[in-house]
């Protein structure tokens, strides 16, 4: 498994000064933290989930959940088990039978509501858990916490790795009075499973909702103070250099075209300039399906320090995982720093003339972004990140 494979190789050749290496879920955790990409949620209700990933339906998916918790009525969960038990007892069969390898399979994981639910649903599958990657803790907090972790622990082994990914939604962590405490305790708890955590999700919807707010597709979350308040104090728990883990960003959840009332969010004139009236086109297909939005807040997530993103239709694979790609000046830039780490200079001119590389401020930085470049890849100079966009990948909306 490895990003983009719904390019051709030599469109690989074409577009990558570095390509994007292949990964399963036995790649070593630190570097596959940075490897979620774009995350698929689907109901765990949703028929012939095994069918889809086995006929790769969805062209670049690389990591799926499988949702019991929201997506799943309170009156369905009986019956969302059951579905979610048959399709992985299905797909272990194909596997058992060596028709599909883990290499195959996108990193898959479940969603839970419980952890009642998980072990029941772990003693349900049995081998077939082996194929799974991990869980995702809606709802993680500092008390329950440590129970699931410990779960999780329990099952992961050296030849089957298992890990957990806590999402951050709850009322104590939006709620400005306990919010600090909160995520303290949390890291607190994270720390001591540091080795079977993925990664840390937000979940802005479940924060939105607890103010009776939902963003349109015209605003980012960054855009919601509330939000943007609450994501910052995260960043700055949970991304610290001395302890860092990879913190994903929270979902997209628009997919269909609608009327627009703000100003759409790309600007014109970069894709007259290098697509011309191709590039006008292009720019007004993104538009009508809303993911200029998309765009805008993904760019926002990057820059604020998150990689990668949660998302709720296949449309969005492309957009995500592409703009996580590195660009030629960041990964030389990442290099010479890296290389200058020897004590012997504090800092060094960029290659490129326009900037300065302070090598201990800005060494995490290039760390993080050769790990991304391993399995993202690397542009040629002469590309950007848009560039890979353009591929078009057609998706229906079913």
């Amino acid at each position: 498994m490895r990003f983009f494979t719904y390019f051709h190789e030599d469109e690989i050749e074409q577009f990558f000064y570095q390509k994007p290496q292949e990964f399963t879920k036995y790649t070593e955790r630190e570097l596959l933290a940075f490897g979620l990409g774009a995350t698929l949620y689907m109901p765990a209700t949703r028929p012939n989930i095994h069918q889809e990933i086995l006929s790769k339906k969805h062209a670049g998916l690389t990591s799926l959940v499988i949702d019991l918790e929201d997506a799943v009525g309170d009156h369905q969960v009986p019956h969302a088990e059951g579905l979610l038990v048959d399709e992985l007892l299905k797909l272990f069969v194909e596997h058992d039978k060596g028709f599909i390898t883990t290499a195959d399979l996108p990193l898959m994981f479940i969603r839970i509501r419980s952890l009642e639910q998980f072990a029941r649903l772990i003693d349900r599958m049995g081998e077939a858990s082996k194929l799974l990657t991990g869980v995702v803790i809606p709802k993680f907090s500092s008390e329950s916490g440590a129970e699931i972790l410990k779960q999780v622990q329990q099952i992961h082994t050296e030849q089957h790795p298992f890990y957990a990914m806590p999402i951050l939604e709850s009322p104590k962590i939006i709620h400005k009075e306990t919010r600090m405490e909160e995520l303290l305790g949390i890291k607190k708890i994270a720390d001591c499973s540091r080795d079977h955590i993925l990664n840390i999700r937000i979940g802005a919807t479940d924060f939105s909702g607890l103010y009776g707010i939902r963003r349109s597709a015209d605003t980012t979350v960054y855009d919601i103070a509330v939000l943007r308040d609450c994501i910052s104090d995260i960043i700055n728990v949970f991304g610290r250099h001395e302890s860092p883990y990879v913190v994903s960003g929270p979902v997209w959840e628009y997919f269909s075209a609608k009327d627009r009332v703000l100003k759409p969010q790309l600007r014109a004139t970069p894709f007259r300039e290098r697509y011309g009236d191709e590039g006008i086109k292009w720019r007004r297909k993104l538009i009508d399906d809303h993911l200029d939005g998309l765009i805008e807040e993904t760019m926002l997530d990057i820059a604020n320090g998150i990689t990668g993103k949660t998302i709720i239709h296949p449309s969005h694979i492309k957009v995500v995982q592409a703009l996580n790609v590195v660009s030629y000046e960041e990964y030389i830039d990442a290099i010479n720093i890296v290389n200058a780490a020897t004590g012997n200079i504090g800092v060094v001119k960029s290659d490129f003339a326009n900037k300065m590389n302070e090598i201990k401020p800005h060494y995490y930085w290039a760390q993080k972004t050769i790990f991304k470049s391993k399995l993202f890849g690397v542009l040629h100079e002469e590309f950007t990140n848009i560039d890979l966009i353009k591929k078009e990948v057609y998706v229906s909306y079913s």
